[in-house]
């Protein structure tokens, strides 16, 4: 079976802008849930709405693709699903693995969706000694130290780091030695690497800190509106007040008797 370390994916070659490729496993997802369904065909404007695009966008992705549907039809969804498959590189066996088994470690190491699209924990790696032969997921974890052995017998290019911030860098500097290329890297902090190394960064932390902005603003907004209509109703109480209060002084005006109109206004007509 083929491996990671020795295909590069066809997207660089055939110019498939990156702002596209970061769409695709959406699509791809959304596609599944179809295919899940037994759904034969779907039109851009459903499957848009499903990977949280504009259709517009997804038919010039997909063109990037060679793929343009067919007018009243639709797009096939299972050939769509093999064909993103093949773009990102999923219809074939990427050996992972995971430094750092902590909670996170554990989690990552647990979680079915990457045997499903193809990827493959190869092995699990910790500095903790008391850790090592211990079964994480069905897989025992091996000591960092055998680290390099470890990606070569396996054959890894892309690694996952899942250490705490201070132990990143120096596991992404072994990595990438031992000819790791690809790094998924969990840890709160940037790492840095050569030229020809990919590093993808998911922080939590920071995705909720983005959230808790947007929480903020809202909140923000609807203090806004409120006191807008407050002051709106306030405004508008004064207007009627006004106007109240003069219609009352016209009334009182002409019961007295002024010598104006008949209800105490001004005439229409002056006399000569």
């Amino acid at each position: 079976m083929a491996t990671g370390r020795t295909h590069r994916p066809a997207t660089r070659s055939r110019g498939i802008p990156e702002a596209t490729v970061a769409r695709l496993p959406l699509y791809l997802r959304a596609l599944t849930g179809l295919s899940e369904r037994s759904v034969p065909t779907v039109s851009s404007e459903e499957l848009a709405a499903a990977a949280g695009v504009n259709s517009a966008k997804l038919r010039k992705d997909f063109s990037y693709l060679g793929s343009y549907g067919t007018r009243g039809v639709g797009y096939d969804v299972e050939y769509l699903v093999y064909q993103i498959s093949r773009e990102l590189g999923l219809t074939q066996d990427w050996p992972v693995v995971i430094v750092g088994i902590g909670n996170l470690g554990a989690a990552l190491a647990n979680y079915g969706g990457f045997a499903s699209r193809g990827f493959r924990v190869a092995a699990l790696i910790d500095a903790d000694p008391a850790m090592a032969g211990k079964p994480v997921a069905g897989i025992p974890v091996q000591h960092s130290d055998d680290l390099e052995r470890i990606i070569a017998d396996n054959g890894v290019s892309i690694g996952v780091i899942a250490t705490p911030a201070g132990a990143a860098q120096p596991v992404c500097d072994r990595l990438v030695a031992a000819g790791v290329t690809s790094i998924l890297n969990f840890a709160p902090t940037v790492l840095t690497v050569p030229d020809g190394v990919d590093v993808r960064k998911v922080d939590l932390s920071i995705e909720l800190q983005i959230l808790a902005f947007h929480e903020q603003r809202k909140a923000g907004e609807e203090a806004d509106a409120a006191a807008a209509a407050a002051d709106a109703a306030a405004t508008a109480a004064a207007a009627v007040a006004v106007v109240s209060a003069k219609a009352q002084g016209r009334s009182g005006s002409g019961s007295s008797g002024d010598g104006n109109g008949p209800d105490g206004d001004i005439p229409a007509v002056m006399p000569a």
